[in-house]
């Protein structure tokens, strides 16, 4: 993986280890020369992992919609800030521009960036690794109702296993290295008309 797109908050959350995490992530990917992905603010999360790549000599590309950007909440110094329109371009430009995804704490926008992101690896769409690092068990329940998806017939097993956790940088960045996308994708059996 030579880009990772990053998706979290831009808030700081109620934990100093969510920002300390964002921080940590930056800088890891910055260490092993992967080029950071992420939504372009300054603030929040999403501010603390363009700081620890861009402290550790990390290249940082971030994607703001220009109601954003005029806000004040873009960063400013990122190796490119791209501009886009709307905030489905925002997450189609980050996934041309990655080879994978982690998704860090966040509220309703940052799960709605995995889901989607996660939704066409399901389609097979792309089949690029897919992590949440799950700090201090942030997404536990979110895996447990996973598994709820699964017991009830509603996911298939193939496709949860799409969703990469760990609760360490180093753990999901191997997992992420590993994955081996599913060669079965969701589409209506052609048998049925």
């Amino acid at each position: 993986m030579k880009s990772i797109s990053v998706f979290c908050a831009s808030s700081d959350g109620s934990k100093p280890i969510y920002l300390d995490s964002a921080y940590a992530l930056g800088k890891a990917l910055a260490e092993r020369n992967i080029r950071v992905v992420y939504g372009g603010a300054k603030i929040g999360l999403m501010g603390k992992v363009a700081e620890g790549a861009l402290n550790n000599g990390g290249e940082v590309y971030g994607v703001i919609p220009g109601f954003l950007r005029s806000k004040e909440v873009a960063h400013e110094s990122l190796t490119k800030l791209i501009e886009v329109d709307t905030m489905h371009e925002r997450k189609t430009k980050m996934h041309e521009l990655s080879d994978g995804i982690i998704t860090l704490p966040g509220g309703f926008g940052t799960m709605e960036e995995f889901f989607e992101i996660l939704t066409w690896g399901q389609l097979g769409l792309h089949s690029k690794p897919m992590g949440l690092l799950n700090v201090v068990g942030f997404y536990d329940a979110l895996v447990e109702q996973f598994e709820v998806m699964v017991s009830n017939e509603l996911l298939k097993p193939v496709n949860r296993e799409m969703v990469l956790l760990d609760d360490t940088i180093d753990g999901l960045l191997q997992k992420m290295d590993n994955y081996q996308p599913p060669s079965v994708t969701k589409w209506i059996s052609s048998e049925r008309t």
